[in-house]
C-alpha cells in the first residue's frame, strides 16, 4: 500500500473540490483523480442516474466501494460531497493521505449551485431537502473528517488552490 502521501479534498458540492483540486496537482506536482469520474467509469452511468436507479443510500455504497479501494500516490483526490457518509471510505482515505476539508459558508454555496439536482448531489433526506439541511447535516461530517480546514470564502481557485498548498506546508513542517 501506497504511504500518506495524497491530498484528499472533502467539502460540499460547489466548494470546489474538483476545480482547485486540478489546480493544486499543478502547483504540487501531483496527479489527480476526481472520485466521481472513477464511480462513473466504474458504473458507467453519470451520478444522477446512479442516485436515480439506486437512491440515495445505493448510491452511498457505491461511492463507499470505490473509495475504500482507491489506491493512489503523489495525487490529489477530489471526493463528492457525500463521502463522508461513508466511514469506511473515510478511514481508508485518511490512512492514504491528508485529509482537507474546503470550508464555505451558507452564503457563497447559494451563490455558487443552482441545482442540485442535475450536480447528482446525494440528499439523503429526499428531493424535498433543502441546501441549507444539505449544508447543516454534513458540516459536522466535514469538520470530524478533516486533518486541516482551508475556508475558501470569496477566494479565486488558484488564491484557494495556493492557500491549500500553503496549510499542507505548514502541517508538514
Amino acid at each position: 500500500m501506497a504511504g500518506k502521501d495524497n491530498i484528499v479534498l472533502i467539502g460540499m458540492p460547489g466548494a470546489g473540490k474538483s476545480t482547485l483540486g486540478i489546480v493544486l496537482a499543478k502547483i504540487m506536482s501531483y496527479d489527480f483523480i476526481d472520485a466521481d469520474l472513477v464511480i462513473q467509469n466504474q458504473c458507467d452511468k453519470t451520478l444522477q442516474k446512479i442516485i436515480d436507479a439506486c437512491g440515495p443510500e445505493g448510491f452511498i455504497e457505491v461511492e463507499n466501494e470505490v473509495l475504500r479501494d482507491l489506491s493512489a500516490s503523489r495525487s490529489v483526490i477530489a471526493t463528492g460531497g457525500s463521502a463522508v457518509y461513508s466511514d469506511e471510505a473515510m478511514r481508508h482515505l485518511a490512512s492514504i493521505g491528508t485529509v482537507v476539508y474546503l470550508k464555505i459558508s451558507y452564503d457563497q454555496l447559494v451563490n455558487r449551485l443552482s441545482d442540485l439536482q442535475e450536480r447528482g448531489v446525494v440528499l439523503k433526506g429526499g428531493i424535498g431537502m433543502s441546501l441549507r439541511e444539505l449544508y447543516d447535516e454534513r458540516l459536522p461530517l466535514y469538520e470530524r473528517y478533516a486533518d486541516i480546514t482551508v475556508d475558501v470564502n470569496d477566494l479565486t481557485i488558484t488564491a484557494a488552490a495556493r492557500k491549500v498548498a500553503a496549510a499542507l506546508a505548514l502541517e508538514k513542517s
